[in-house]
C-alpha cells in the first residue's frame, strides 16, 4: 500500500525546521495537479495557511480561537521566504528609524527594502501585507 501525496506532503510539513514552503519544495512529491490537491486539503484541515503565490507557512490550531494561525509573525515568515527565493530584503526605512531609536513611532505597515531587487509577488497574511520599498537611495 502507497503513502498519498497529502501524507507525504505532511509528514515533510511536520518534520521540517522551516516554517515557510515555496511551491517547488512539493515538485519532488508528484504531478503538479496532484500536490495542488494535496496542498488544498492541507489548507483546509488547518496545517498550512497561503502566503502569497507559491509560497506556504505551517499553522497551528490557536489556543483562543481553534482556528489555524502561523507559528511565526509576518515579519519572520516574509524574511524566511526572501532567504529561500534568494532576494536581499532589510528592515524597511520605518521600521529601521523605529529599531534605531530614531522615532518612537511604531511602524504599522511592514515595510521592507528590496533594494533594487525585482521582486513582486505580494506576501499576505489576514489583512497585513508585505510592502517594498526600492533603494531611493540608489535612484537619487
Amino acid at each position: 500500500m502507497s503513502i498519498s501525496i497529502k501524507t507525504k506532503l505532511a509528514m515533510s510539513i511536520s518534520s521540517s525546521q522551516s516554517n515557510i514552503f515555496l511551491r517547488s519544495s512539493f515538485d519532488r512529491f508528484g504531478s503538479p495537479s496532484r500536490v495542488t490537491r494535496a496542498i488544498q486539503e492541507l489548507i483546509k484541515e488547518g496545517k498550512l495557511t497561503r502566503l502569497g503565490y507559491g509560497v506556504y507557512a505551517k499553522t497551528y490550531p490557536s489556543p483562543i480561537s481553534g482556528n489555524p494561525v502561523p507559528k511565526k509573525p509576518l515579519e519572520s515568515l516574509a524574511e524566511e521566504t526572501f532567504k529561500a527565493l534568494g532576494v536581499d530584503a532589510q528592515l524597511g526605512n520605518a521600521r529601521s528609524r523605529y529599531a534605531s531609536g530614531v522615532t518612537t513611532q511604531i511602524p504599522m505597515a511592514l515595510g521592507v527594502s528590496i533594494k533594487n531587487s525585482r521582486i513582486q509577488r505580494k506576501l499576505k497574511l489576514g489583512t497585513r501585507e508585505v510592502i517594498y520599498e526600492k533603494d531611493l537611495a540608489a535612484t537619487g
